[in-house]
């Protein structure tokens, strides 16, 4: 499900449940890289419990995010997404990944070379195909979103490999003029 609508209306629905300061309303968010720089320094965790989480989530949401598990690679809507935005915990909605961070790995999953912030995801050591791997959990809902690993692109040389299906995007309104860099 791919969502349209300002940035400045998710900022603001955003900030006001997890940060203890707004920014003014007046402040115009018109890109990505204008929003990311108003995210919060502690975000409240969301605690849920499993019969909660399967109300919300449809199978295949529920397998990846609350399971572990990893959807087919090349079959997630998002692979081929180039438009300008955000990709935001299918979980909970915190933003995780802006699409200026995006690359074609040539895996099947969604890859990106960091996240928006550290501090919006988790990381915890997998073992699960008998070998030691880093997991990527979002921050608020402890939701599995992928793995990450060293054999990514400058500036960071991270890969951060996303299951496409604990993702939503949320696209910049192309109808709100840009802002001068």
């Amino acid at each position: 499900m791919k969502i349209t609508i300002p940035l400045f209306v998710l900022l603001i629905v955003f900030l006001s449940s997890s940060c203890q300061t707004q920014p003014e309303r007046s402040q115009s968010v018109t890109s990505v890289k204008d929003w990311s720089a108003h995210l919060p320094e502690s975000i409240t965790h969301i605690k849920k419990s499993e019969e909660e989480w399967r109300k919300e989530l449809s199978d295949a949401e529920y397998y990846v995010l609350r399971d572990k598990g990893t959807e087919r690679s090349f079959t997630g809507d998002l692979l081929n997404n180039k438009k300008e935005g955000l990709y935001v915990c299918r979980g909970c909605g915190l933003p995780l990944f802006a699409s200026d961070t995006k690359y074609k790995s040539g895996t099947g999953w969604p890859s990106y070379f960091q996240p928006i912030q550290k501090q919006l995801i988790k990381e915890d050591t997998d073992y699960n195909l008998g070998y030691a791997r880093t997991e990527v959990m979002c921050a608020r809902c402890d939701g599995h979103l992928g793995h990450v690993f060293p054999d990514g692109p400058a500036p960071t040389g991270l890969r951060y490999c996303i299951n496409a299906v604990s993702l939503d995007f949320v696209e910049v309104d192309p109808s709100t003029p840009k802002t001068q860099d």
